[in-house]
C-alpha cells in the first residue's frame, strides 16, 4: 500500500520571526489613474460586530436578500501631513530626490522623533524637479484624539499620492501639507481595500501549536516527550533542514489581507459603539470604518489600509445596510 502524509503547517511565511516594527510596511502600491488622492489611510482596531445588509452581489444565490456580515470596526482619527517626499527612478530603484516639511508640526510628534531644527519649507523647489517618479506624503496619526488607545505617541508613515498627471499630483500634495486628511477623503463605501497589520503575538511555542504536528503516543515517544516531532530529518544531508517543524516565535508577524470591503464610513462613533463599549477598547469617539470580515492583530493595534492592489472582477450594486448590532459584547 502506498503511504503518503501531507506535511503539517504552511511554509509560505517562513522564517516565522518577529516583525521589525509594530507599524507595518507597505512595499507596493496599486496603479491608480484618476484625480489625485491619497492611496491609503491608518486606523486603530476597536473590535468586531455584525451588520445586516442587502446582498448586492449579482452572482450570489442570496442576491437581493438580507444577509449577516461580520465586520471589524476601525477607529480612524484624522491624519496630519508633516512633509512631502519626491522620488525619482534610478538604476538602484526609487530614491529620494527632495523632501519638504511643514512648520506646523504637532508638539506630540516630538514623542516619536526629534523635530528637525532646520526645516526645508521651499515648496516651489519641488516643482523645479524633472523626471518625478512618485510623490508620497509623510503623515502621522493622532491617537491623542481618541480614548481607546492608551499610547498618545503618533505613528509616522508614508502614503503614495496616486493620479494620472504628475503635476496635478504634486499640486495636491502641496495643498495638503500641514493639514488634516480624513478617511472619508480617501475611501468610499463599497470599495475594496487591503489591510496590512502585525498579528497578535503568541511568544515562543512548540511544534505542536506552531506547526500543527500530531502528538506522539506512548509507543513512539521516549519517556515523557510527546509534544515534539518524531524525527529532525534524514541522515543525509548532515544538517537539520529549514522545512523541519521546530519550536520558535509564533505570532507578531506582518500580514496583508486582500480585498476587504468597506461596509460603512461614519463620523459619529456612538452609532456603532455597543452597550458598555468594545471589550478592552471602550467607546469609539472619532471617524470610523466598518470593514468586512476579520483584520489581523489584537484590539488597539495600528491597522494600515490601501486601495486594493488586485480587486475582484465581480459586479456589485451598492451597500444597503439594514441593521448594525450594538448589543453588548461583554457577555451580559
Amino acid at each position: 500500500m502506498k503511504y503518503s502524509r501531507p506535511r503539517r503547517g504552511s511554509l509560505a511565511f517562513s522564517p516565522r520571526k518577529r516583525a521589525k516594527d509594530v507599524i507595518p510596511r507597505i512595499r507596493s502600491w496599486p496603479n491608480y489613474e484618476g484625480e489625485p488622492k491619497l492611496l491609503g489611510f491608518a486606523g486603530y482596531k476597536a473590535g468586531m460586530t455584525h451588520v445586516i445588509m442587502i446582498d448586492d452581489r449579482k452572482n450570489s444565490p442570496t442576491y437581493g436578500e438580507e444577509i449577516v456580515v461580520p465586520v471589524t470596526v476601525l477607529e480612524c482619527p484624522p491624519m496630519r501631513v508633516a512633509g512631502i517626499r519626491v522620488y525619482k527612478n534610478t538604476m538602484y530603484g526609487l530614491q529620494i530626490a527632495k523632501e519638504v516639511w511643514t512648520t506646523e508640526l504637532d508638539e506630540h510628534l516630538s514623542r516619536r522623533l526629534p523635530l528637525p531644527k532646520k526645516i526645508n519649507t521651499d515648496v516651489e523647489s519641488l516643482k523645479e524637479l524633472e523626471d518625478i517618479a512618485e510623490v508620497r506624503l509623510i503623515t502621522y496619526t493622532q491617537p491623542y484624539l481618541i480614548t481607546g488607545v492608551p499610547s498618545k505617541t503618533p505613528d509616522v508613515m508614508e502614503y503614495k499620492v496616486g493620479g494620472s498627471d504628475i503635476n496635478a499630483v504634486l499640486d495636491y500634495a502641496v495643498s495638503k501639507l500641514g493639514k488634516e486628511i480624513r478617511v472619508s477623503e480617501v475611501f468610499q463605501e463599497g470599495v475594496f481595500i487591503d489591510v496590512i497589520a502585525v498579528t497578535k503575538g503568541k511568544g515562543f511555542q512548540g511544534p505542536v501549536k506552531r506547526w500543527g504536528v500530531i502528538t506522539l503516543d506512548a509507543k513512539h515517544a521516549r519517556s515523557s516527550k510527546h509534544r515534539r516531532v518524531g524525527t529532525l530529518g534524514p541522515w543525509t544531508p548532515h544538517r537539520v533542514r529549514w522545512t523541519v517543524p521546530q519550536a520558535g516565535q509564533m505570532g507578531f508577524h506582518q500580514r496583508t489581507e486582500y480585498n476587504k470591503r468597506v461596509i460603512k464610513i461614519g463620523e459619529n462613533g456612538e452609532e456603532i459603539t455597543p452597550e458598555g463599549g468594545f471589550v478592552h477598547y471602550g467607546v469609539v469617539r472619532s471617524d470610523y470604518v466598518l470593514v468586512s470580515g476579520s483584520v489581523p492583530g489584537p484590539v488597539k493595534r495600528l491597522i494600515r489600509m490601501r486601495d486594493a492592489i488586485r480587486p475582484p472582477e465581480e459586479v456589485y450594486e451598492g451597500i444597503n445596510i439594514v441593521y448594525i448590532s450594538t448589543k453588548s459584547k461583554q457577555g451580559r
